[in-house]
C-alpha cells in the first residue's frame, strides 16, 4: 500500500530525493500524468484530495499501479483482496465511485484475479481525477502555494 513518508513536507530537498522534489512543480500543470509520475506530485494532490474528501481516488490509482508490478500469485491474490475490500466492494471503507457494472465485474472475477482485473476501475478513477479533481488542484492554494515558493527561489 502507498503511503506517504513521514518525513516529506514539500518544503525541501531530502536525502531520498536525488533532486529538488519541488524542482517539477511548474510542470504539474501540464497534464494530471505529470503530478502523478513524480512523488512531490503526488503527495501534493493526496494532500489536495483529501481537503476534498476524495483522497481514495489517489490511493486507489496508486496501489493499483503497485499491483500491476506484482511477480507472484500467493501476492496477487492476497493484493486483489485487499484492494476489492478497502475499495471495490458495495460498502467498502475507502469505496470509489465506479459504476456498478464495472463493480459486478470485479466481484465476479475477484475469486481468480489477474494483474488486469483492477484495470477498468483505474481508468476511471483516473479519468475522474483528470476531468474533475485536477483543473481545481491547479487552482488550489496547495498547487499555488507550491507553485509561488518554487518562483521565489
Amino acid at each position: 500500500m502507498w503511503k506517504t513518508p513521514r518525513r516529506f513536507s514539500l518544503t525541501g530537498r531530502l536525502c531520498c530525493f536525488p533532486k529538488d522534489p519541488l524542482e517539477d512543480v511548474e510542470t504539474w500543470s501540464e497534464s494530471v500524468d505529470k503530478v502523478l509520475s513524480c512523488k512531490a506530485g503526488q503527495i501534493a494532490f493526496r494532500q489536495f484530495l483529501k481537503s476534498e474528501y476524495s483522497e481514495e481516488n489517489i490511493v486507489f490509482w496508486l496501489d493499483c499501479e503497485e499491483y500491476k508490478k506484482i511477480k507472484t500469485t500467493p501476492e496477487m491474490i492476497s493484493s486483489a483482496n485487499r484492494i476489492y475490500s478497502e475499495f471495490v466492494q458495495t460498502e467498502a471503507p475507502r469505496q470509489i465511485n465506479i459504476d456498478c457494472g464495472t463493480r459486478e465485474n470485479i466481484t465476479r472475477n475477484i475469486s481468480q484475479p489477474s494483474l488486469t482485473s483492477f484495470d477498468s476501475a483505474q481508468k476511471l478513477i483516473y479519468s475522474l481525477m483528470a476531468r474533475d479533481s485536477y483543473p481545481r488542484f491547479l487552482k488550489s492554494a496547495i498547487y499555488q502555494g507550491l507553485l509561488r515558493r518554487t518562483n521565489s527561489r
